[in-house]
């Protein structure tokens, strides 16, 4: 007996439940597939967040990047126009002041500023130049008694000198009256002694003229220097009488005047200011961190009301008040016109310029770790780094060791950090 085949024939499900049977085992695929895609992609991110401690948006953050190029240290701020020259006058002696100018009258060097009225100098004057007469008519006195005494004693010297020649002729005849028998040898002898006498009468005449002319000398020389030192005396008084006209030290501009007219003012008093308007600088104040770089003679640039001038530094305070010191630009060339007195302007100074090297904007990162190390963002992480920084500009520091060119490091906001290692940024 032949077998036939429906022992192996097998009941088939419906056509909708083989259907759902496909879409959950397509199903279930998918979603092992996406969880397995999933779990690659954010396992990274898991890794780094686990590993890099904690997270900070990096929108909080400032970046740069890390640059070669020029680095140029400069100053830059505001300045105001001062006088190179604006000397006070001053009263050198107390009186009533007169002024003869008001403040801001045009003047010219040597002229007269004012006048104070000093009676009691003018006064002195006075009497010091008649002291000066008065010595000089005694020296003249002087005079005319020395040579009324020397014609004495020329006198006396002449009648010595006479007695003297008469005594030798004498002589000479009592010898020959002696040695033709007509006289005794005593009347030779009285007239020898008699010579002898005149000689002694006339030596004596002599000496005493050149001794009188001596102390004649020395006289009329002690007057003379009493005389001029009067005169000298004479001389500093009118000097300071002369004193009393206030003249202008520089060709200028009368400035602040500071005492009222009609004051009667006390020797040494401040009165007024003179400002040179041909030699205008401009004072800044800077920065104390800056001042210590800042040296005569360092270019600079002054700018204002539409124009520019090369200007170089004059003059550096050495003295800090407030965390700033006081410097001074004077103009590289012809100075502009119309500049006033206090007036405002931009004024910039070169420091320092170096080419071709590595550099990073300014940024807290510098105070807050003290220029020695960095975040430098890597994969999504802030990883610190020690670095070593050189020169600084305004804007830029100078990158000695530590960070690559087309680096980006973290200059602000790494308070966030406390510190850490490794910081996770998120987007």
């Amino acid at each position: 007996m032949i077998r036939d085949t429906s022992g192996q024939d097998r009941l088939l499900p419906p056509a909708s439940t083989v259907w759902s049977r496909h879409r959950r085992l397509l199903l279930v695929g998918g979603l092992v597939g996406v969880g397995a895609l999933v779990s690659a992609t954010a396992l990274p991110a898991v890794q780094r967040m686990v590993a890099g401690g904690p997270s900070v948006s990096l929108q909080r953050l400032g970046v740069a990047t890390v640059e070669v190029g020029p680095l140029v240290r400069d100053v830059a701020g505001e300045g105001k126009v001062v006088a190179a020259m604006s000397p006070t006058v001053y009263a050198l002696h107390g009186g009533n002041l007169v002024l003869r100018v008001k403040a801001g009258d045009p003047v010219t060097q040597g002229q007269i500023l004012g006048d104070i009225d000093s009676p009691d100098l003018r006064a002195r004057l006075a009497q010091e130049q008649s002291n000066a007469d008065a010595l000089r008519t005694e020296l003249l006195r002087a005079e005319v008694d020395g040579r009324e005494q020397r014609a004495a004693l020329q006198s006396a010297l002449e009648s010595a000198s006479i007695d003297l020649q008469t005594a030798r002729n004498d002589l000479e005849r009592q010898i020959k009256a002696f040695e033709a028998g007509a006289v005794a040898g005593m009347q030779v002898d009285k007239a020898r002694d008699a010579l002898e006498k005149a000689r002694i009468t006339q030596s004596h005449a002599q000496a005493g003229m050149g001794l009188k002319d001596d102390s004649l000398k020395f006289e009329l020389q002690a007057r003379q220097q009493a005389l001029q030192r009067q005169l000298l005396q004479v001389q500093d008084v009118r000097r300071q009488v002369e004193e009393l006209q206030l003249r202008s030290p520089v060709k200028g501009q009368v400035g602040q005047l500071l005492v009222a007219e009609r004051a009667n003012v006390a020797a040494g008093a401040p009165l007024l200011s003179v400002v040179d308007l041909t030699s205008m600088e401009v004072q800044m104040q800077i920065a104390e961190s800056f001042a210590r770089d800042l040296a005569i003679g360092m270019p600079g640039e002054i700018s204002g009301s539409g124009g520019s001038w090369k200007a170089v530094v004059s003059s550096v305070s050495p003295e800090v008040v407030n965390g700033e010191v006081a410097a001074r630009l004077r103009f590289d060339g012809a100075m502009p016109a119309q500049l006033r007195q206090n007036q405002r302007l931009s004024v910039r100074v070169l420091l320092d310029r170096r080419d071709k090297v590595t550099t990073v904007s300014r940024g807290s990162f510098i105070e807050e770790g003290g220029g020695r190390f960095a975040y430098v963002i890597q994969d999504g992480q802030a990883i610190k780094r020690a670095i070593r920084l050189g020169a600084q500009s305004l804007s830029k520091v100078e990158v000695l060791d530590g960070l690559r060119p087309g680096e980006q490091v973290v200059i602000s906001g790494t308070q966030a950090f406390n510190g850490a290692e490794q910081v996770t940024l998120a987007r």
